[in-house]
């Protein structure tokens, strides 16, 4: 009986070999952003800009304090002056049409002796008796020799009862312009002061004819 060969053996098999390690792939590194691009520096700014700028804050003043006859020459220098201004330009055309519309509102400020004699009639008309004395203290400011600024101030002062600046105020408008005396006999808003004895002698002496002039009417 033949001995079995040694390909029989158990243990002839080849040993199984050990998978080999899994390769490590290296991924690449993303890139980093690229920085951003610097902003263009902003074009420095030409002298007229900074001269209209001062005018429009001189006028923004201005329209705080109301005085919009000063803040719409302010705004309409720009308008004219700085046409490249745009911003400037647009903020001065708002502001402009608020000072328009504000001084619509608003009668024109007198500036002469007669226009304040006038606007001060035109008060005691409406029965504005402190803004009547005060136009005819401007007028009286301006020409303390004005006969008719003397007569409607006694008119005003006789109105609220001070008497005695009234009939001072009446001669000395008698003084400047004896017609003043005819206008005194028969005015009707002179009544306050009609039964003083300083009164009547004022009206003691020629009349003459009084002049055509605005009259506080009743």
């Amino acid at each position: 009986m033949k001995a079995p060969s040694s390909s029989g053996r158990s243990g002839g098999a080849k040993p199984a070999t050990a998978p080999a390690p899994a390769k490590v792939v290296k991924r690449p590194k993303a890139a980093s952003p690229p920085p951003p691009p610097a902003e263009p520096a902003a074009p420095p700014k030409k002298p007229g800009y900074y001269e209209a700028l001062a005018m429009y804050e001189n006028g923004v003043r201005a329209l705080q304090r109301h005085d919009y006859q000063g803040a719409a020459t302010q705004f309409r220098s720009i308008i004219e002056r700085y046409p490249a201004e745009r911003e400037l330009q647009e903020r001065s055309h708002l502001y402009l049409r608020v000072c328009e519309r504000e001084t619509a509102r608003r009668p024109p400020t007198p500036q002469t002796t007669q226009e304040r004699v006038y606007a001060a009639t035109v008060a005691l008309n409406a029965g504005d008796t402190a803004a009547a004395l005060g136009h005819l203290r401007g007028a009286l400011d301006g020409s303390p020799d004005s006969d008719h600024a003397h007569y409607i101030m006694s008119v005003a002062l006789a109105s609220t009862g001070q008497t005695g600046e009234a009939l001072q105020h009446l001669r000395r408008a008698i003084t400047l312009n004896p017609e003043n005396r005819a206008l005194a006999v028969q005015d009707p808003d002179l009544e306050p002061v009609r039964g003083i004895d300083s009164f009547r002698d004022l009206l003691d002496g020629p009349v003459a004819s009084p002049r055509n002039r605005p009259r506080k009417r009743r």
